[in-house]
């Protein structure tokens, strides 16, 4: 430092910054932060808004041409404006455009519907007797279309005396497709299997399924049909697990199940990959006949490949088997094949399996 006679200027240091400019920094900090942050938003939803026009406008070759013109005037908006609030307001007017038409679209009962899907399964309900209409009974023959077969159905409730677990998989194990099937009786039993509904001309894509492609329905009916078609017909893997439900909640299961029937024989709905398909709508039935609190849902009930063990984990089998070795004694194909036409299909499906 200069002597302190000295008439030289004092050096100084910068001084800490004012609390004036620290605030200035972080508000831009913060609006950028935001910026970017409904930027991606509205990119997520011009995707959703495209993949909505393409899958469900229902004007016959227009699905392209209108997502890729919603998209050149997305582009269009945000490069003119020079990515400005503005022109992210114009993106998420044009979103809500599209969300507002998509609302729109209403299911219905009246499509041409693939002969396995065309009745929707009713029930009417008289005490203990139940008399289901539409119960699906096809028969199967390799080679040749499936031979339609749709009776009426009658059960006592009060000969309910379990249920049982079905876990199909029909290609990747990360997503299976859950049959329950109720047993009256020693020997009598009806499946539910909640499918989407397809008309002619249309497959099952994954994708698909987060639009309005697919109707929803609740397949009631024989095992040699619900079952068979996927053990001996479409080679599938079918695993059965004899659940520890006890008779009574069986029952209001069985009465939700049928409940849920009944409203899409009346009102039909769409079948949604994400919040209604057959995980999804076994959860709603259980959670509604569960004794106090039900379980909190699981990231397994969307990817649901291992929902087996989730429901082993939770107590839901009657085997207590390592599931490991449970998981491979259930496995029900070499049974169901040997046993085909047999009049006592459900019985022999289930000879020496765990816990039956």
């Amino acid at each position: 430092m200069p002597p302190l006679d000295s008439d030289a200027p004092a050096v100084h240091g910068p001084g800490p910054a004012t609390p004036t400019r620290n605030h200035s920094g972080r508000i831009k900090l913060l609006g950028g932060t935001l910026w970017l942050l409904v930027l991606i938003s509205l990119c997520l939803a011009t995707i959703w808004a495209a993949a909505a026009l393409y899958f469900d406008l229902s004007i016959t070759g227009l699905g392209g041409p209108a997502a890729a013109i919603y998209v050149l005037t997305m582009t269009a908006v945000l490069f003119t404006l020079r990515f400005r609030w503005l022109a992210l307001g114009i993106g998420f007017g044009l979103f809500a455009g599209v969300a507002g038409w998509w609302w729109t679209i209403q299911p219905s009962n009246n499509r041409d519907w693939k002969p396995e899907v065309a009745q929707t399964a009713w029930a009417q309900v008289e005490g203990d007797k139940v008399t289901i209409h539409d119960y699906r009974n096809f028969e199967y023959e390799s080679g040749r279309p499936p031979q339609p077969r749709w009776e009426t159905k009658v059960v006592d409730l009060s000969r309910l005396r379990g249920v049982d677990l079905f876990i199909n998989f029909w290609g990747s194990t990360l997503i299976c497709h859950p049959i329950l099937s109720f047993q009256f009786g020693d020997r009598d039993h009806v499946a539910f299997s909640i499918e989407t509904r397809m008309a002619k001309g249309q497959t099952y894509s994954p994708l698909r399924g987060f639009f309005k492609q697919y109707g929803l329905i609740y397949i009631v009916g024989d095992e040699r049909d619900v079952i068979r078609v996927r053990t001996n017909y479409n080679h599938e893997d079918l695993y059965l697990y004899r659940t520890s439900i006890a008779p009574d909640r069986a029952r209001r299961l069985f009465l939700s199940y049928l409940e849920g029937a009944n409203r899409l024989h009346d009102r039909p709905e769409f079948y949604s990959a994400l919040t209604s398909n057959c995980t999804t709508n076994v959860r709603v039935h259980t959670a509604a006949t569960a004794q106090g609190k039900p379980y909190p849902w699981d990231w397994r009930m969307l990817l649901n490949g291992t929902v087996d063990q989730l429901v082993y984990e939770r107590g839901g089998f009657e085997s207590r088997l390592p599931f490991t070795e449970l998981k491979q004694r259930s496995l029900i194909n070499a049974k169901a094949q040997a046993a085909d036409r047999a009049p006592d299909f459900s019985a022999e499906i289930r000879e020496g399996l765990p816990a039956f």
